[in-house]
Protein backbone atom coordinates (compact mmCIF):
# COMPACT_ATOMS: atom_id res chain seq x y z
CA UNK A 1 0.00 0.00 0.00
CA UNK A 2 1.19 3.54 -0.75
CA UNK A 3 0.11 6.88 0.69
CA UNK A 4 0.55 10.19 -1.10
CA UNK A 5 0.70 13.87 -0.24
CA UNK A 6 0.32 16.77 -2.66
CA UNK A 7 1.77 20.15 -1.67
CA UNK A 8 1.06 23.31 -3.69
CA UNK A 9 3.76 26.03 -3.75
CA UNK A 10 2.68 29.29 -5.36
CA UNK A 11 2.30 33.03 -4.94
CA UNK A 12 -1.41 33.56 -5.53
CA UNK A 13 -1.44 37.37 -5.81
CA UNK A 14 -1.85 38.84 -9.30
CA UNK A 15 -1.73 42.49 -10.41
CA UNK A 16 -4.84 44.03 -11.90
CA UNK A 17 -5.21 42.59 -15.38
CA UNK A 18 -2.90 39.68 -14.51
CA UNK A 19 -3.93 36.31 -15.90
CA UNK A 20 -1.09 33.77 -15.56
CA UNK A 21 -1.09 31.58 -12.46
CA UNK A 22 1.94 29.40 -11.70
CA UNK A 23 2.28 26.65 -9.11
CA UNK A 24 4.70 23.84 -8.26
CA UNK A 25 2.99 20.61 -7.22
CA UNK A 26 5.16 18.42 -4.99
CA UNK A 27 3.87 14.85 -4.80
CA UNK A 28 5.39 12.43 -2.32
CA UNK A 29 4.65 8.72 -2.17
CA UNK A 30 5.45 6.57 0.86
CA UNK A 31 5.29 2.77 0.95
CA UNK A 32 3.36 1.39 3.91
CA UNK A 33 4.12 -2.29 3.24
CA UNK A 34 6.07 -4.58 0.91
CA UNK A 35 5.39 -4.00 -2.79
CA UNK A 36 3.03 -6.39 -4.59
CA UNK A 37 4.16 -9.00 -7.11
CA UNK A 38 1.71 -7.79 -9.76
CA UNK A 39 4.35 -6.42 -12.10
CA UNK A 40 5.62 -7.15 -15.61
CA UNK A 41 9.11 -6.34 -16.92
CA UNK A 42 10.59 -6.57 -20.42
CA UNK A 43 14.36 -6.24 -20.92
CA UNK A 44 15.32 -5.08 -24.44
CA UNK A 45 18.91 -5.54 -25.62
CA UNK A 46 20.36 -4.02 -28.78
CA UNK A 47 22.05 -6.86 -30.68
CA UNK A 48 22.66 -4.96 -33.93
CA UNK A 49 25.95 -5.25 -35.80
CA UNK A 50 27.49 -2.29 -33.96
CA UNK A 51 27.30 -4.25 -30.68
CA UNK A 52 30.20 -6.54 -31.56
CA UNK A 53 33.13 -7.32 -29.26
CA UNK A 54 33.13 -5.92 -25.76
CA UNK A 55 29.74 -4.23 -26.11
CA UNK A 56 27.78 -7.46 -26.59
CA UNK A 57 29.68 -9.11 -23.75
CA UNK A 58 28.85 -6.25 -21.39
CA UNK A 59 25.24 -6.22 -22.64
CA UNK A 60 24.89 -9.93 -21.79
CA UNK A 61 26.24 -9.29 -18.28
CA UNK A 62 23.91 -6.32 -17.84
CA UNK A 63 20.83 -8.25 -18.99
CA UNK A 64 21.68 -11.06 -16.59
CA UNK A 65 22.11 -8.54 -13.77
CA UNK A 66 18.64 -7.18 -14.53
CA UNK A 67 17.17 -10.70 -14.44
CA UNK A 68 18.79 -11.27 -11.04
CA UNK A 69 17.17 -8.06 -9.76
CA UNK A 70 13.64 -9.25 -10.55
CA UNK A 71 11.37 -10.10 -7.63
CA UNK A 72 9.96 -13.60 -7.38
CA UNK A 73 6.60 -13.74 -9.11
CA UNK A 74 7.20 -10.85 -11.50
CA UNK A 75 6.28 -11.68 -15.11
CA UNK A 76 9.19 -10.99 -17.43
CA UNK A 77 10.72 -11.45 -20.86
CA UNK A 78 14.00 -10.68 -22.61
CA UNK A 79 14.02 -9.30 -26.18
CA UNK A 80 16.93 -9.00 -28.61
CA UNK A 81 16.67 -6.13 -31.08
CA UNK A 82 18.22 -5.65 -34.50
CA UNK A 83 16.35 -4.94 -37.73
CA UNK A 84 13.41 -6.62 -36.03
CA UNK A 85 12.64 -7.87 -32.51
CA UNK A 86 13.27 -11.43 -31.31
CA UNK A 87 12.24 -13.34 -28.20
CA UNK A 88 15.28 -14.45 -26.21
CA UNK A 89 13.35 -15.77 -23.21
CA UNK A 90 10.88 -17.35 -22.85
CA UNK A 91 10.17 -19.09 -26.14
CA UNK A 92 7.06 -17.80 -27.87
CA UNK A 93 5.38 -14.41 -27.47
CA UNK A 94 4.64 -14.66 -23.76
CA UNK A 95 5.98 -13.75 -20.33
CA UNK A 96 7.58 -16.06 -17.75
CA UNK A 97 7.17 -15.86 -13.97
CA UNK A 98 10.40 -14.98 -12.17
CA UNK A 99 11.81 -17.70 -9.92
CA UNK A 100 15.14 -19.43 -9.51
CA UNK A 101 14.69 -21.81 -12.45
CA UNK A 102 13.31 -19.20 -14.87
CA UNK A 103 16.09 -16.78 -13.96
CA UNK A 104 18.71 -19.47 -14.61
CA UNK A 105 17.10 -20.39 -17.94
CA UNK A 106 16.85 -16.75 -18.97
CA UNK A 107 20.54 -16.17 -18.23
CA UNK A 108 21.52 -19.22 -20.27
CA UNK A 109 19.48 -17.86 -23.19
CA UNK A 110 21.09 -14.43 -22.79
CA UNK A 111 24.56 -16.01 -23.06
CA UNK A 112 23.74 -16.99 -26.66
CA UNK A 113 23.16 -13.39 -27.80
CA UNK A 114 25.27 -12.26 -30.74
CA UNK A 115 25.54 -9.01 -32.69
CA UNK A 116 24.20 -8.70 -36.22
CA UNK A 117 21.87 -6.56 -38.34
CA UNK A 118 20.45 -3.05 -38.09
CA UNK A 119 18.57 -1.00 -35.48
CA UNK A 120 14.76 -0.67 -35.41
CA UNK A 121 13.82 0.64 -31.96
CA UNK A 122 10.14 0.99 -32.81
CA UNK A 123 9.90 -2.72 -33.65
CA UNK A 124 11.50 -3.62 -30.32
CA UNK A 125 9.00 -1.49 -28.43
CA UNK A 126 6.04 -2.95 -30.32
CA UNK A 127 6.98 -6.48 -29.26
CA UNK A 128 7.37 -5.29 -25.66
CA UNK A 129 3.94 -3.67 -25.91
CA UNK A 130 2.34 -6.90 -27.14
CA UNK A 131 3.89 -8.84 -24.27
CA UNK A 132 2.96 -6.33 -21.58
CA UNK A 133 -0.63 -5.94 -22.78
CA UNK A 134 -1.29 -9.46 -21.48
CA UNK A 135 -0.97 -8.04 -17.94
CA UNK A 136 -3.34 -5.03 -17.94
CA UNK A 137 -3.54 -4.70 -14.15
CA UNK A 138 0.18 -4.96 -13.51
CA UNK A 139 2.86 -2.31 -13.11
CA UNK A 140 4.29 -2.56 -16.64
CA UNK A 141 7.84 -1.49 -17.38
CA UNK A 142 10.48 -1.95 -20.06
CA UNK A 143 14.22 -1.32 -19.98
CA UNK A 144 15.83 -0.62 -23.35
CA UNK A 145 19.49 -0.16 -24.27
CA UNK A 146 21.02 0.77 -27.60
CA UNK A 147 24.41 1.83 -28.90
CA UNK A 148 23.43 2.98 -32.38
CA UNK A 149 21.22 5.14 -34.53
CA UNK A 150 17.69 4.08 -35.37
CA UNK A 151 17.54 2.80 -38.97
CA UNK A 152 13.75 2.72 -39.37
CA UNK A 153 11.92 5.65 -40.94
CA UNK A 154 10.72 8.53 -38.77
CA UNK A 155 7.06 7.84 -39.58
CA UNK A 156 7.34 4.15 -38.63
CA UNK A 157 9.11 5.09 -35.39
CA UNK A 158 6.44 7.69 -34.57
CA UNK A 159 3.64 5.17 -35.24
CA UNK A 160 5.27 2.64 -32.94
CA UNK A 161 5.63 5.20 -30.14
CA UNK A 162 2.01 6.26 -30.56
CA UNK A 163 0.80 2.68 -30.26
CA UNK A 164 2.90 2.10 -27.13
CA UNK A 165 1.96 5.39 -25.45
CA UNK A 166 0.03 4.84 -22.23
CA UNK A 167 0.59 1.07 -22.30
CA UNK A 168 3.81 0.92 -20.27
CA UNK A 169 6.72 2.98 -18.95
CA UNK A 170 10.10 2.61 -20.64
CA UNK A 171 13.47 3.69 -19.28
CA UNK A 172 16.24 3.69 -21.88
CA UNK A 173 20.02 3.79 -22.01
CA UNK A 174 22.39 4.94 -24.73
CA UNK A 175 25.82 3.29 -24.71
CA UNK A 176 28.99 4.72 -26.25
CA UNK A 177 29.08 7.73 -28.57
CA UNK A 178 27.30 6.61 -31.75
CA UNK A 179 23.65 6.91 -30.66
CA UNK A 180 21.34 9.90 -31.02
CA UNK A 181 19.96 11.41 -27.78
CA UNK A 182 16.92 12.83 -29.56
CA UNK A 183 15.75 9.30 -30.45
CA UNK A 184 15.74 8.14 -26.83
CA UNK A 185 14.27 11.50 -25.82
CA UNK A 186 11.28 10.65 -28.02
CA UNK A 187 10.96 7.30 -26.23
CA UNK A 188 11.15 9.11 -22.89
CA UNK A 189 8.51 11.68 -23.83
CA UNK A 190 6.10 9.10 -25.22
CA UNK A 191 6.52 6.43 -22.54
CA UNK A 192 7.12 8.60 -19.45
CA UNK A 193 10.50 7.10 -18.64
CA UNK A 194 13.97 8.48 -18.09
CA UNK A 195 16.86 8.11 -20.51
CA UNK A 196 20.50 8.15 -19.61
CA UNK A 197 24.00 7.92 -21.02
CA UNK A 198 26.33 5.02 -20.19
CA UNK A 199 29.72 6.44 -21.09
CA UNK A 200 31.72 3.33 -20.17
CA UNK A 201 30.18 0.03 -21.31
CA UNK A 202 31.66 -1.65 -18.22
CA UNK A 203 29.13 0.33 -16.15
CA UNK A 204 26.15 -1.09 -18.05
CA UNK A 205 25.36 -3.85 -15.52
CA UNK A 206 25.26 -1.29 -12.69
CA UNK A 207 22.77 0.84 -14.65
CA UNK A 208 20.60 -2.19 -15.46
CA UNK A 209 20.52 -3.31 -11.85
CA UNK A 210 19.66 0.14 -10.52
CA UNK A 211 16.84 0.72 -13.01
CA UNK A 212 15.37 -2.76 -12.50
CA UNK A 213 15.46 -2.42 -8.71
CA UNK A 214 13.70 0.94 -9.01
CA UNK A 215 11.03 -0.67 -11.17
CA UNK A 216 10.61 -3.46 -8.62
CA UNK A 217 9.98 -0.79 -5.96
CA UNK A 218 6.89 0.58 -7.70
CA UNK A 219 3.68 -0.13 -5.80
CA UNK A 220 0.89 1.75 -7.60
CA UNK A 221 0.21 1.54 -11.33
CA UNK A 222 -0.82 4.23 -13.78
CA UNK A 223 -1.65 7.29 -11.70
CA UNK A 224 -2.75 10.53 -13.36
CA UNK A 225 -2.96 14.19 -12.43
CA UNK A 226 -6.63 15.13 -12.83
CA UNK A 227 -6.72 18.89 -13.40
CA UNK A 228 -9.91 20.99 -13.28
CA UNK A 229 -9.73 24.59 -14.49
CA UNK A 230 -12.52 27.21 -14.59
CA UNK A 231 -14.63 27.96 -17.62
CA UNK A 232 -12.85 30.34 -20.03
CA UNK A 233 -9.46 29.43 -18.49
CA UNK A 234 -6.62 27.75 -20.42
CA UNK A 235 -4.09 25.26 -19.13
CA UNK A 236 -0.93 26.59 -20.79
CA UNK A 237 1.26 23.69 -19.68
CA UNK A 238 1.86 21.04 -17.08
CA UNK A 239 5.40 19.67 -16.83
CA UNK A 240 7.25 17.30 -14.60
CA UNK A 241 10.20 19.37 -13.41
CA UNK A 242 11.86 17.00 -10.92
CA UNK A 243 13.70 14.66 -10.92
CA UNK A 244 13.73 15.08 -14.72
CA UNK A 245 11.99 17.37 -17.20
CA UNK A 246 9.00 15.86 -18.97
CA UNK A 247 6.20 17.79 -20.69
CA UNK A 248 2.74 16.27 -20.07
CA UNK A 249 0.77 19.08 -21.74
CA UNK A 250 -0.06 17.16 -24.93
CA UNK A 251 -1.12 13.98 -23.11
CA UNK A 252 -4.52 15.15 -21.87
CA UNK A 253 -7.35 12.63 -21.70
CA UNK A 254 -10.70 14.44 -21.22
CA UNK A 255 -12.61 13.55 -18.05
CA UNK A 256 -15.28 16.20 -18.51
CA UNK A 257 -15.38 19.54 -20.36
CA UNK A 258 -13.40 21.36 -17.65
CA UNK A 259 -11.22 18.48 -16.42
CA UNK A 260 -8.47 16.43 -18.00
CA UNK A 261 -6.19 13.59 -16.89
CA UNK A 262 -2.42 13.78 -17.43
CA UNK A 263 -0.54 10.47 -17.03
CA UNK A 264 2.35 10.13 -14.59
CA UNK A 265 3.07 6.38 -14.84
CA UNK A 266 3.61 4.08 -11.87
CA UNK A 267 4.75 5.16 -8.39
CA UNK A 268 6.69 3.89 -5.39
CA UNK A 269 8.36 5.63 -2.47
CA UNK A 270 9.53 8.76 -4.27
CA UNK A 271 9.01 12.49 -4.78
CA UNK A 272 8.23 14.26 -8.03
CA UNK A 273 7.44 17.89 -8.77
CA UNK A 274 5.27 19.39 -11.50
CA UNK A 275 4.94 22.96 -12.81
CA UNK A 276 1.38 24.01 -13.63
CA UNK A 277 0.57 27.20 -15.53
CA UNK A 278 -3.05 28.31 -16.02
CA UNK A 279 -4.31 31.42 -17.78
CA UNK A 280 -7.52 32.66 -16.15
CA UNK A 281 -9.94 35.50 -16.94
CA UNK A 282 -8.97 38.64 -15.02
CA UNK A 283 -11.10 39.85 -12.10
CA UNK A 284 -11.65 42.83 -9.78
CA UNK A 285 -9.25 43.71 -6.96
CA UNK A 286 -9.86 41.65 -3.84
CA UNK A 287 -11.49 38.81 -5.75
CA UNK A 288 -10.08 35.30 -5.23
CA UNK A 289 -10.86 32.23 -7.32
CA UNK A 290 -9.74 28.64 -7.59
CA UNK A 291 -7.55 28.63 -10.71
CA UNK A 292 -7.09 24.86 -10.69
CA UNK A 293 -8.11 21.84 -8.64
CA UNK A 294 -5.57 19.05 -8.92
CA UNK A 295 -6.07 15.44 -7.84
CA UNK A 296 -3.74 12.45 -8.02
CA UNK A 297 -6.01 9.64 -9.19
CA UNK A 298 -6.01 6.11 -10.47
CA UNK A 299 -8.03 6.61 -13.67
CA UNK A 300 -9.39 3.05 -13.98
CA UNK A 301 -10.92 3.06 -10.48
CA UNK A 302 -11.36 6.78 -9.80
CA UNK A 303 -9.53 6.44 -6.46
CA UNK A 304 -8.17 9.79 -5.29
CA UNK A 305 -4.78 9.56 -3.53
CA UNK A 306 -4.18 13.29 -2.90
CA UNK A 307 -5.49 16.70 -3.96
CA UNK A 308 -4.75 20.41 -3.77
CA UNK A 309 -5.99 23.83 -4.89
CA UNK A 310 -4.24 26.50 -6.96
CA UNK A 311 -5.58 29.98 -6.22
CA UNK A 312 -5.61 33.41 -7.87
CA UNK A 313 -6.18 36.64 -5.93
CA UNK A 314 -6.13 40.06 -7.60
CA UNK A 315 -4.64 42.99 -5.70
CA UNK A 316 -3.65 46.62 -6.19
CA UNK A 317 -0.76 46.15 -3.74
CA UNK A 318 2.39 46.10 -5.89
CA UNK A 319 4.46 44.70 -3.02
CA UNK A 320 2.23 41.63 -3.06
CA UNK A 321 1.69 41.22 -6.80
CA UNK A 322 5.39 41.51 -7.75
CA UNK A 323 6.63 38.75 -5.46
CA UNK A 324 7.76 35.51 -7.09
CA UNK A 325 7.52 32.13 -5.39
CA UNK A 326 11.05 30.72 -4.92
CA UNK A 327 10.13 27.24 -6.10
CA UNK A 328 8.39 28.53 -9.22
CA UNK A 329 11.40 30.72 -10.00
CA UNK A 330 13.81 27.84 -9.43
CA UNK A 331 12.11 25.41 -11.78
CA UNK A 332 11.46 28.09 -14.38
CA UNK A 333 15.24 28.58 -14.40
CA UNK A 334 15.86 24.85 -14.67
CA UNK A 335 13.57 24.63 -17.70
CA UNK A 336 15.31 27.64 -19.26
CA UNK A 337 18.71 25.97 -18.72
CA UNK A 338 17.51 22.86 -20.54
CA UNK A 339 16.14 24.91 -23.45
CA UNK A 340 19.37 26.93 -23.79
CA UNK A 341 21.47 23.76 -23.93
CA UNK A 342 19.19 22.13 -26.48
CA UNK A 343 19.07 25.25 -28.66
CA UNK A 344 22.84 25.69 -28.39
CA UNK A 345 23.66 22.10 -29.30
CA UNK A 346 21.21 22.17 -32.21
CA UNK A 347 22.74 25.40 -33.53
CA UNK A 348 26.24 23.95 -33.14
CA UNK A 349 25.26 20.86 -35.13
CA UNK A 350 23.78 23.11 -37.85
CA UNK A 351 26.96 25.18 -38.09
CA UNK A 352 25.35 28.32 -36.61
CA UNK A 353 28.33 29.31 -34.46
CA UNK A 354 26.93 32.67 -33.32
CA UNK A 355 23.68 31.24 -31.96
CA UNK A 356 25.41 28.22 -30.44
CA UNK A 357 27.94 30.42 -28.64
CA UNK A 358 25.30 32.79 -27.28
CA UNK A 359 22.97 30.04 -26.04
CA UNK A 360 25.66 27.86 -24.47
CA UNK A 361 27.42 30.82 -22.83
CA UNK A 362 24.13 31.95 -21.29
CA UNK A 363 23.50 28.37 -20.15
CA UNK A 364 26.91 28.33 -18.46
CA UNK A 365 26.12 31.56 -16.61
CA UNK A 366 22.73 30.21 -15.52
CA UNK A 367 24.23 26.89 -14.39
CA UNK A 368 26.81 28.78 -12.30
CA UNK A 369 24.23 31.08 -10.70
CA UNK A 370 21.78 28.27 -9.90
CA UNK A 371 24.33 25.97 -8.32
CA UNK A 372 24.30 23.39 -11.12
CA UNK A 373 28.00 22.60 -10.81
CA UNK A 374 27.61 19.29 -12.68
CA UNK A 375 26.06 20.99 -15.70
CA UNK A 376 28.54 23.87 -15.54
CA UNK A 377 31.46 21.42 -15.76
CA UNK A 378 29.93 19.75 -18.82
CA UNK A 379 29.33 23.14 -20.47
CA UNK A 380 32.97 24.09 -19.91
CA UNK A 381 33.94 21.24 -22.23
CA UNK A 382 31.88 22.80 -25.04
CA UNK A 383 32.09 26.57 -24.52
CA UNK A 384 34.90 28.71 -23.10
CA UNK A 385 34.25 32.06 -21.38
CA UNK A 386 37.10 34.48 -20.73
CA UNK A 387 36.85 35.43 -17.01
CA UNK A 388 38.28 38.88 -17.68
CA UNK A 389 36.31 40.05 -20.70
CA UNK A 390 33.31 37.69 -20.53
CA UNK A 391 33.87 36.83 -24.19
CA UNK A 392 32.66 33.36 -25.11
CA UNK A 393 33.78 31.01 -27.85
CA UNK A 394 33.01 27.43 -28.78
CA UNK A 395 35.75 24.94 -28.10
CA UNK A 396 37.14 22.98 -31.02
CA UNK A 397 37.49 19.20 -31.16
CA UNK A 398 34.83 18.50 -28.54
CA UNK A 399 34.55 14.79 -27.80
CA UNK A 400 31.27 13.30 -28.97
CA UNK A 401 30.82 11.64 -25.57
CA UNK A 402 31.07 15.02 -23.81
CA UNK A 403 28.40 16.47 -26.09
CA UNK A 404 26.08 13.49 -25.49
CA UNK A 405 26.60 13.72 -21.73
CA UNK A 406 25.65 17.41 -21.78
CA UNK A 407 22.62 16.69 -23.96
CA UNK A 408 21.23 13.87 -21.82
CA UNK A 409 22.16 15.56 -18.55
CA UNK A 410 20.16 18.67 -19.43
CA UNK A 411 16.89 16.81 -18.69
CA UNK A 412 17.89 16.24 -15.05
CA UNK A 413 17.09 18.99 -12.58
CA UNK A 414 18.25 19.97 -9.10
CA UNK A 415 15.86 20.54 -6.23
CA UNK A 416 15.56 23.95 -4.59
CA UNK A 417 18.08 24.43 -1.82
CA UNK A 418 16.61 25.28 1.56
CA UNK A 419 17.24 28.78 2.86
CA UNK A 420 19.30 29.28 5.97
Amino acid sequence: MSDFTLQVDQHKYLPLGGREVHAILTITGTVAQAPPTEAAEVIIIDTSGSMTGGKIREARQAAKAAVDALRDGVEFAVIAGDTSAHMVYPRGRKLAKAGQSTRDNAKKAIDSLDANGGTSIGQWLLLACDLLESRPGAIRHALLMTDGQNNEGEEAFARALKKCEGRFVCDSLGVGDDWVPDELRKVSNALLGAFDFVRDQKDLAEFFTRITEASMGKTVAELALRVWIPKDATLKYIRQVSPTLLDLSGKRTPFNPLTGDYPTGSWGAEEREYHLCVEVPTAAPGQEIRAAWVKLVRPDTGDVHASGNVLAHWTEDLALSTRINRKVAHYTGQAELHELIQEGLSARAAGDTATATARLAKAKQLADSSGREDTARLLEKVVEIDPGTGTARLRRNVERADEIELDTGSTRTSQLRQEG
